[in-house]
């Protein structure tokens, strides 16, 4: 027998109960990420390679060498996971984060809260634009329409209407399921199935099955990452055949081919590409930007236009009733005055504008008219006490063309009354007010306006025809004032706009004000613009006239009274015109101008569950400012990136130039399989930790953006790392030829090692992008490389001074004159480093 609804929800308690016994409301996850990451890493070349060489050694029974090669293997491997691991923490804690908000009823309250914590028996509110996130039957239902056509392939909504108990079986209208999105109206619903008993998780379908576009980012690197590899494989062959050939020895030709594809190949830049962006988003989740997508990390960096709404982005979003006008207040402002006291055209004003509104609204204006309406007729806390006029008939939504709401009620005494509000030029067209009278109304807008309010209409009348008509414009109604309301503007906009003009950003404000409170709160932001353009306006150019109203020669832009039609239209000819733009949005209709721009950012706390869902970046607390610490962050970890990948291939040319040019020049081979492993555990742990956690540099944003065409692998970084690489490869080598010329053999190849593995260190600090130790505001200092640097020098004392391993090494312990030697050449190469550096910036300009 089927339960009564309670529509007041499930007490706190009962709901951990629930929690605890049936497990978090998600789908099953992936369980075999290790596993898969341990089988990608012994897929790699470098693993491969290693194996190959280790496995020579132990066929011609050189236990000792093969042992050794093996424990770096392991190593290598240990590396790799602990690095994926980072990442995959990182990407769950983001995962906890981006899990969609559900709201419910828990003791007669409506609390928010994470959707895996829905149990059975909750009740959901529902309302236009938000995903549901369980199996459920609706109890109430106002217009409520839904999109199924993730589970029945429909695109048309699905009209929803409240059932009783027995709805809860068979697929009726008071059904609602799990992963379905609520286009319009909204309701209470009863849960009555998650997890993997709702709908979608018995089919079984989640978010694993889903396999997410490559970035121009990762095409690029793989193009490079092929082309080495062919190189490599080539290379290694003419050099095991050269070896072969000169020396006659068929086993050290094998190990010098496979030294040099060890040394040519630049595995890390996979690690490079999975670590620094994980890692990065759960930087920029610590700071309210929650990102969807990874890939949007490669485009955040280069915004070079920002489109941003007003309300709750740049504003508090908590709106409160400042002025309340009937028509015949336009000549001085009364505010509230006389609205306690008795004036029967102030508080007509506010109860008709509270039956306009959802019985639980969400939008912050329609919850400051019932806070309003509440203390006008002694109800207190309108949101739950508030009196309604009777039963509601219909709800006529905003529209394109008409920017107005409309509710139609029921009396007791049968007869039916119109409610509307809206903006001001919707309601004086619906109430059929044209001429002076308009014009003399729309001055008093004006006025309130250029105070930066945000102003509303509200009319009313009565209804006698049993069939309502289609459109609320056929509605025969009677004006009877304005609302103004205010909205502060957040204290930290005008220093996060003035950064953004220091970076080069430029600010477009697309707003759906009036054009005099869209003009007023962009100057009190600190958006200097020379005018404001209304979507009328949009709609009466074509392209080429939009393009020159965009023009990046204005600056800064206003834009008023905007559709989302009409921000599509904005979106695709900034972009259209070379800019990388990021959208800000909230509402249903932004969906297509969030996926259109480079950087779709939703609201997380306002925003429907479709915007999120069209967006690359989540705003956590819809904050400006967050999304200006956005691209700040965006920018330092693209650099970061680029100062890891520069680092790599200058550690590979010293590396492949010392595999090489001591075979071609006749001398003794310096570098073999072993040694070769040994610098791999010195490179991944630095370019995975010590610039991944490196800070920001000085002019972060104080240079212009950067250009969607500027590569991460482009031709200075390139160069420059081919610079200091030969740089590196010229020092070494200079130096085994002097060590040849004063040792024995074994301690000059100790001693050009040495130089090697410090000249390796010092281009690590001669990328960062401050000194070593520094700190910058509140950052702290980068203690990694310091730690890579110690762990370095003590594994080069143990190869060079401990008999086992420098033995298998072939190395001999170098006196003391003789490693401070090895130590200054080492470290002059970061002198040479800077110089590269000074050198490449004054050929590039």
């Amino acid at each position: 027998m089927p339960q009564p609804p309670n529509h007041q929800g499930l007490s706190a308690a009962e709901a951990a109960r629930r929690l605890a016994a049936a497990g978090p409301n998600t789908l099953p996850e992936d369980q075999g990420h290790l596993a898969a990451v341990l089988l990608d890493a012994v897929r790699e070349p470098m693993f491969i390679l290693l194996v190959m060489a280790a496995l020579l050694y132990l066929l011609l029974g050189d236990w000792h060498e093969g042992l050794i090669l093996l424990f770096m293997v392991c190593i290598t491997v240990g590396l790799t996971l602990y690095q994926e691991g980072r990442s995959e923490k990182a990407l769950a804690a983001l995962r906890k984060l981006g899990s969609p908000p559900a709201k419910v009823r828990r003791g007669g309250e409506v609390v928010s809260i994470p959707a895996s914590e829905v149990v059975a028996g909750d009740v959901l509110v529902l309302s236009e634009g938000a995903r549901i996130v369980a199996d459920g039957v609706l109890l109430e239902a106002s217009n409520l329409e839904v999109d199924e056509s993730l589970l029945t392939g429909e695109a048309q909504p699905v009209r929803k209407q409240a059932g009783d108990a027995d709805a809860q079986e068979g697929r009726g209208e008071a059904r609602i399921w799990s992963g379905t999105l609520v286009t319009a109206g909204d309701g209470l619903a009863q849960v009555l199935a998650t997890g993997t008993k709702s709908e979608i998780g018995q089919i079984g379908q989640s978010l694993k099955d889903l396999t997410p576009a490559r970035s121009a980012l990762q095409r690029q690197t793989s193009r490079f990452v092929r082309l080495t590899a062919v190189a490599a494989v080539l290379l290694s062959l003419l050099v095991a055949l050269a070896h072969f050939l000169t020396r006659g020895d068929l086993v050290q030709a094998l190990l010098a081919g496979i030294a040099t594809a060890m040394s040519l190949l630049p595995e890390e830049f996979a690690v490079i590409l999975a670590v620094f962006p994980a890692i990065g988003a759960w930087r920029l989740a610590r700071r309210q930007v929650l990102t969807r997508r990874l890939s949007a990390i490669e485009s955040l960096g280069a915004v070079s236009v920002l489109c941003t709404d007003k309300t709750g982005t740049l504003t508090e979003n908590r709106m409160k009733v400042v002025r309340v006008e009937p028509e015949a207040g336009a000549q001085g402002s009364q505010g509230l005055h006389g609205l306690h006291g008795g004036d029967p055209a102030r508080r007509e004003i506010a109860l008709a504008a509270r039956a306009a509104c959802k019985s639980r609204p969400v939008d912050p204006m329609e919850i400051a008219i019932l806070q309003l309406a509440g203390e006008v007729d002694g109800s207190g806390d309108a949101l739950e006490n508030g009196t309604e006029p009777g039963r509601r008939v219909r709800e006529y939504p905003l529209s394109s063309d008409l920017r107005a709401t409309t509710h139609v009620w029921q009396s007791s005494d049968g007869g039916m009354t119109v409610s509307a509000k809206g903006a001001p030029e919707s309601i004086l067209s619906m109430c059929g007010i044209t001429g002076a009278r308009r014009d003399a109304i729309l001055e008093q807008v004006g006025a309130l306006a250029s105070d930066g309010l945000r102003v509303l209409a509200v009319a009313a009348g009565t209804w006698q025809d049993d069939a309502l008509p289609e459109r609320q414009d056929g509605f025969a109604l009677q004006y009877l004032g304005l609302l103004a309301l205010a909205d502060p503007l957040r204290p930290e906009i005008p220093a996060a706009v003035a950064e953004c003009g220091r970076a080069g950003i430029r600010i477009v404000l697309i707003t759906g004000d009036f054009p005099a409170t869209a003009l007023a709160n962009a100057r009190l932001a600190g958006i200097d613009s020379k005018g404001v353009t209304s979507g009328d306006d949009i709609d009466a150019m074509d392209d080429e006239a939009l393009a020159r109203r965009l023009d990046p020669a204005l600056g800064n832009l206003v834009f008023a009274r905007i559709l989302p039609r009409q921000k599509l239209r904005i979106v695709q000819a900034l972009k259209k015109a070379g800019e990388t733009v990021a959208m800000t949005g909230d509402g249903i209709n932004d969906a297509l101008a969030l996926k259109a721009a480079d950087v779709g950012i939703a609201m997380g706390g306002r925003g429907t569950d479709v915007a999120r869902e069209a967006s690359a970046i989540v705003l956590l607390d819809d904050n400006f400012a967050s999304i200006v610490q956005g691209i700040r962050l965006g920018r330092r970890i693209f650099d970061n990136m680029r100062r890891a990948m520069r680092f790599v291939i200058a550690v590979h040319v010293a590396i492949a130039g010392m595999a090489l040019l001591p075979l071609w020049l006749g001398w003794p081979m310096l570098l073999l399989p072993l040694h070769i492993a040994f610098l791999e555990l010195i490179i991944d742990p630095a370019c995975a930790i010590a610039f991944e956690s490196e800070g920001e540099a000085e002019d972060i944003m104080r240079r212009p953006p950067r250009k969607p065409n500027d590569l991460l692998l482009g031709a200075r970084t390139v160069g420059t790392a081919l610079l200091q690489g030969s740089a590196a490869l010229l020092v070494v080598l200079a130096s085994y030829a002097w060590a040849l010329a004063e040792m024995p053999e074994a301690a000059a190849r100790g001693a050009a090692f040495a130089v090697l593995v410090v000249a390796n260190v010092s281009l690590i600090f001669a990328n960062l992008a401050r000194r070593p130790l520094s700190r910058r505001g509140t950052e702290e200092a980068n203690l990694a490389p310091v730690v890579v640097a110690a762990a370095a020098a003590i594994m080069l004392m143990a190869v060079l001074y401990v008999p086992a391993v420098s033995s298998s090494f072939a190395f001999a312990p170098l006196s003391l004159r003789e490693a401070a030697a090895a130590l200054a050449l080492g470290a002059s190469t970061y002198l040479l480093f800077r110089l590269v550096e000074k050198g490449a910036r004054s050929v590039t300009g």
